[in-house]
């Protein structure tokens, strides 16, 4: 692989081993068995109803930790997706581009044989497709330790991703990396904050004179991001203004993928200020149908402008940085 490629990244998710562990370590060991069955879902308004939304895997905290280290080229979630409570993560995973592996359960004690077969497949990828360079495995089962010492010996670098209290030591000891689950998601608490309490961006006072049609424009324009200022158009008085393409908006906030981007990076490299580049990067890899044109903006330094709010830009010297911005 040329040395200036983009570091490519295969993720292999044992859907049941991180639901069932998170629900464990929310409600007690054994709680999951004992509330929920693989035959129905629990009716609506029940404890175990409850007790599942509040032990709800953040499919996106996950995926986008993994995006920090480099372009997604493969992801895999094994799972038996014909229960109630995987059926209901299906549309959060297709919508990521993760392949669901449909393994049914092989014996009375429903083991699927996930491990195995995530195992197969993951060194199987590491010889046939070529530039692999990391794997991530989001599971927590020590079955996993031959898989993450053969892949390091095979050159790729190797990070786990498991819930406190249902992983295993041998397994985060034979990983280069591993991240605790509940880390990922005080990553997404802080931008949570970050984005409500800062101050909006002050917007400039619209002319008397100007139309009311055009301000009505100017705030449909804004719609797919409340807190983003479109950017001012140049030119004569009299001339008429340009009707933006149609395009469909990003499938996140833009401010909120901003601010996600920034958090991640800050975690990876433990840097107050981001390279524009690189946050632009990261958020093309969390979403990749982020542009800012779409948005209205001729360039990403007048998007992150926009977010003057919650960002400050530093444009001194050759290179343009991105931090959060202070309270």
């Amino acid at each position: 692989m040329p040395a200036s490629a983009e570091p490519r990244v295969a993720l292999y998710f044992d859907f049941d081993n991180i639901v069932i562990s998170r629900y464990d370590q929310l409600h007690g060991d054994g709680a999951y068995r004992k509330d929920t069955s693989r035959s129905k879902a629990p009716a609506s308004g029940t404890q175990a109803a409850a007790r599942l939304l509040e032990a709800t895997v953040d499919v996106d905290a996950v995926l986008d930790y993994a995006s920090t280290f480099g372009t997604i080229a493969l992801a895999r979630a094994y799972a038996d997706w014909s229960t109630p409570v995987n059926a209901s993560y299906r549309g959060q995973l297709i919508d990521r581009a993760v392949d669901l592996v449909q393994l049914f359960p092989l014996v009375k004690s429903m083991k699927n044989g996930a491990d195995i077969r995530l195992a197969v497949d993951a060194v199987e990828d590491l010889f046939r497709l070529d530039g692999l360079t990391h794997i991530v495995i989001v599971a927590g089962d020590s079955d996993y330790v031959p898989l993450a010492q053969k892949a390091k010996r095979l050159g790729a670098y190797v990070v786990g991703i498991g819930v406190a209290g249902g992983t295993s030591r041998a397994l985060s000891a034979a990983c280069d990396e591993f991240a605790d689950y509940d880390a990922l998601l005080s990553t997404d608490a802080a931008v949570d904050d970050d984005e409500n309490t800062a101050a909006p961006p002050e917007t400039a006072h619209e002319p008397a004179s100007k139309p009311s049609r055009s301000r009505s424009k100017k705030s449909t324009d804004a719609a797919p991001d409340a807190g983003v200022q479109p950017p001012k158009s140049g030119g004569a008085a009299s001339a008429p203004a340009e009707p933006a393409p149609a395009a469909a908006p990003p499938t996140r906030n833009p401010g909120r993928l901003l601010l996600k981007a920034l958090e991640l990076l800050r975690a990876r490299n433990d840097q107050e200020w981001q390279p524009s580049g690189a946050v632009k990067n990261q958020m093309q890899r969390m979403d990749p149908s982020f542009q800012e044109r779409k948005l209205g903006f001729g360039s990403f330094s007048d998007f992150v402008k926009s977010r003057a709010g919650v960002v400050e830009l530093d444009e001194a010297g050759n290179r343009i940085r991105i931090r959060p911005k202070k309270g």
